[in-house]
């Protein structure tokens, strides 16, 4: 099918990932409009963007941005409607069937995106069915259902929502539990308790595409090999890396909860007994979905295959090698890491290399990334802290 003229709306602009999809759905032959929050978004400053709209995009403000993108919507303007972030993915999907009346909406129906968006969900559906996941308490209702469990220390707590490490913490004992909840200890629901995984080996990620059929169309992997900040957080070089053990376990995964579309596995290898165990589904397309592209693997063309019911194109392989840096972060790292000239491959080497947010025919985006993430890092650092 020619996509020529189709009118594409991207969510979120000041999301790197916002410029490859970008670039793809323009190389379609798309007419491309995002949604910022800022003048300093990325895609506000990007060439690839035909039209570029200020308004509410804001994690903090779910019913303004609603409304703002039910507004725009509501215009008849756009045939199809992308996400770049769990935020305004989880809002496509709970209002899928309203917005569905005014475009096309590249998100999986809410039944599905709530166990894939809920990490607890995930590791029960992976513990329910053999697939490889940290070992993780399925029913957690107080304090003392986490004491009298035999879940050894150190254990992991985070959000059963969220993405890039954000409320994640080491808990070294019982009473550093009980510390941590105090008398709030309804609070637990909300959480993830599971086994810490020793992060002294590679963590992974599979970028996944899912027709409607139910068959897995991409399922490229890629290696996490440096992250900000150090002691968790995004990834800052990631590699494409052939592993079909990574690529069993998220079909099985992806299939199970009868996914459709983009989705994005964390993984990380347990070297006890060198196994990569899922940790999470991001429910839409990876921050580092331009490692795809650069890869051979064309995301934004099997979003619009799906969206109109054409076969969707199948990439049974990809470039193993190339690499994909966040320079910024990556220089935060270098900064940061005890392990700044022992890194492998070197932290000056640029063999394979591409830039996330970077490219000579279209350089203003890094600049801009650049002095937004200079506003926001202590922000962001206190998030994760």
């Amino acid at each position: 099918m020619n996509f020529e003229g189709t009118r594409v709306l991207l969510l979120e602009g000041y999301a790197r990932q916002a410029l490859p999809l970008l670039k793809a759905f323009k190389d379609l032959g798309c007419r491309t409009a995002a949604l910022c929050s800022s003048k300093l978004d990325v895609a506000y400053v990007s060439r690839f963007a035909d039209v570029k709209f200020i308004g509410v995009c804001d994690p903090s403000d779910a019913e303004g941005t609603t409304k703002q993108i039910r507004a725009l919507l509501r215009t008849g303007s756009f045939d199809l409607v992308v996400p770049t972030v769990d935020f305004s993915a989880g809002i496509l999907s709970k209002n899928k069937k309203e917005f569905e009346e005014y475009c096309k909406v590249a998100v999986c129906d809410w039944e599905t995106y709530e166990i894939a968006g809920d990490k607890l969900k995930t590791m029960r559906v992976c513990m329910q069915n053999q697939i490889p996941c940290p070992y993780t308490l399925a029913d957690v209702e107080s304090i003392d259902d986490i004491l009298s469990s035999p879940v050894q220390y150190p254990i992991v707590v985070k959000p059963r929502t969220g993405y890039g490490a954000i409320g994640f913490k080491k808990i070294e004992s019982p009473g550093s539990l009980t510390r941590l909840f105090g008398a709030n200890g309804a609070a637990v629901r909300d959480y993830v308790f599971q086994e810490y995984i020793p992060q002294t080996d590679l963590q992974y990620e599979c970028a996944m595409f899912v027709d409607s059929n139910n068959e897995v169309k991409t399922a490229l992997v890629f290696s996490k090999n440096r992250w900000f900040p150090v002691s968790g957080g995004s990834s800052t070089l990631n590699i494409t890396v052939e592993r079909p053990d990574i690529v069993e376990s998220c079909t099985q995964l992806l299939k199970t909860i009868n996914w459709r579309g983009a989705a994005d596995i964390d993984l990380i290898q347990d070297p006890r007994d060198g196994v990569a165990k899922i940790m999470e589904i991001n429910p839409r397309v990876s921050g580092s979905v331009k490692i795809c592209f650069i890869s051979g693997v064309d995301l934004a063309r099997q979003m619009l295959e799906l969206a109109y019911g054409q076969p969707v194109t199948k990439y049974d392989k990809y470039r193993s090698g190339q690499r994909l840096r966040c320079s910024q972060t990556d220089f935060l790292w270098f900064l940061k890491s005890k392990n700044r000239f022992s890194s492998k491959p070197s932290w000056f080497s640029i063999k394979d290399t591409k830039d996330h947010t970077f490219s000579w025919d279209d350089p203003l985006p890094w600049f801009a990334f650049l002095f937004r993430g200079m506003k926001n890092l202590s922000v962001e650092l206190k998030k994760r802290s």
